[in-house]
């Protein structure tokens, strides 16, 4: 009886951990189908083709990096998850951060996504593999706030 038991609740593991890795993996490649190189947004904006360029970095992360790539305009991430119109739907998008695996445009880029928001893509590596590549950065120079005043006013 326990042998079954085990046998079962071994089946049943191995059967989530493959949902989970194949779930995983499908979302990787629809994240790949909506991801660009630097070189490739460079291409698209020497081209003067109408793209748009969103930064979506953290408050903390534009204070530690503060350039952003020319043509671009700073959307806090923040505001694009509770506002996502912000982005147009109808245009070519792309967003970028400085992120570690890219972690706040992957999340927009979701999010995006779950809205059929189907022309939004990432920079892959963001403003790093922009820099990287040798492409031209400019001074941010634009007031942003570390914190949302409406939401420290119930705190203290």
């Amino acid at each position: 009886m326990q042998l079954t038991v085990g046998v079962i609740v071994a089946t049943v593991a191995v059967v989530c951990v493959l949902v989970v890795l194949r779930r995983n993996r499908s979302e990787q490649r629809e994240l790949e189908r909506h991801s660009v190189t630097a070189e490739q947004l460079h291409e698209l904006l020497a081209s003067n083709q109408e793209t748009l360029v969103f930064d979506v970095r953290q408050p903390l992360d534009l204070l530690a990096y503060p350039e952003i790539i020319p043509r671009a305009q700073r959307i806090s991430p923040t505001e694009v998850m509770e506002k996502p119109s912000l982005i147009p739907q109808e245009k070519d998008v792309v967003v970028y951060c400085t992120c570690p695996s890219d972690k706040t445009s992957r999340m927009v880029l979701r999010r995006a996504l779950k809205l059929h928001f189907y022309q939004v893509k990432l920079l892959k590596g963001g403003l790093a593999a922009w820099k990287a590549s040798g492409y031209p950065v400019e001074p941010y120079k634009e007031v942003f706030h570390l914190y949302r005043p409406s939401l420290a006013r119930g705190s203290g």
